[in-house]
């Protein structure tokens, strides 16, 4: 589900493969936290690159295990875990690279507006359809790759932004077909490599430093939210029509 490598310029290739549409369970989102987390800690390691096998990077939380579980424990869980993953990309002590292809959602969005720098295929959409899903969620992190009425009305009305719109805002770096896709974010993720690596981690931590709210703390206040909408039964019945 979450594979991991590194390569001989030190550059960490995290990769999601959960088929069919790499919507992660419980486990997976804390795999992909823990996968982060040792890339990280790993002093060999100067970038990461943050990937996906499939028809797209990330299709968010796995519904189907919500449906599924018997009481909240699914609900609790995931949200845990992707507030893990999301905390895991943002506090890597080195640059993540994410390189998205096809469809970006949920979850998804979570990762990547975290990330360091995004490189996208041409043929990417990044959304949050949370609201048909009986949830909110990862706004905290559209702002941080849409203007704040773009992501208002995306939020909204679950509309999704392509990979050009993004770049046209500044927030993905290029664009490029979806064959070169994983190329280019390696050719990025090399030229940091290259750099001191203590100076680059340095970078890092003071840039999150004088960023100008947490999205970690932001992302839980959200979540609030989810979770009352599951407490007054309005989320299941979402998810009901949802499934349907």
């Amino acid at each position: 589900m979450i594979e991991s490598t590194v390569d001989d310029l030190g550059v960490a290739e995290i990769v999601m493969a959960n088929p069919p549409v790499n919507a992660l369970p419980v486990a997976g989102w804390f795999a992909l936290a823990a996968a982060l987390d040792a890339a990280g800690t790993d002093p060999a390691v100067r970038a990461v690159v943050l990937r996906a096998e499939g028809r797209g990077f990330n299709a968010g939380v796995d519904i189907k295990e919500l449906q599924a579980a018997k009481d909240y424990g699914a609900l609790v869980g995931v949200n845990r875990g992707c507030a893990a993953a999301f905390s895991a990309v943002y506090d890597c002590p080195v640059p993540v690279i994410a390189a998205v292809h096809g469809f970006c959602l949920g979850g998804g969005i979570g990762l990547v507006g975290n990330a360091d720098v995004i490189v996208a295929a041409d043929d990417a959409t990044f959304g949050l359809p949370e609201v048909d899903r009986g949830a909110l969620g990862a706004a905290t992190h559209l702002s941080r790759l849409v203007p704040q009425h773009k992501m208002r009305a995306m939020m909204y009305t679950s509309a999704t932004a392509t990979a050009a719109e993004l770049h046209a805002f500044g927030s993905v770096l290029t664009v490029v077909p979806r064959a070169e896709l994983r190329a280019a974010a390696f050719a990025v993720a090399h030229d940091i490599a290259a750099k001191d690596p203590a100076v680059i981690r340095a970078a890092k931590e003071s840039l999150n430093g004088i960023d100008p709210w947490d999205p970690k703390r932001s992302y839980r206040y959200e979540q609030g939210f989810t979770f009352e909408l599951n407490l007054t039964g309005v989320a299941d019945k979402v998810r009901e029509d949802f499934g349907q």
